[in-house]
């Protein structure tokens, strides 16, 4: 198991009953960008395969 599925897991475990809304998840990313600077590449790229549906096209 990798350290970061630990991670997936916990938040299905504590919070999978919740609903969310796309907005909701766009704010705790840019609070935890805010907050950890060294992670906005990672979270960048996450937001954008989440916005392009799971898809690698990228222009880079």
């Amino acid at each position: 198991m990798y350290f970061t599925d630990r991670g997936i897991e916990e938040l299905a475990g504590r919070r999978g009953e919740e609903e969310v809304s796309l907005a909701w998840l766009a704010d705790q990313l840019q609070v935890f960008v805010d907050e950890h600077p060294e992670f906005e590449v990672p979270v960048e790229r996450l937001a954008t395969w989440l916005a392009r549906g799971g898809t690698d096209d990228s222009d880079d």
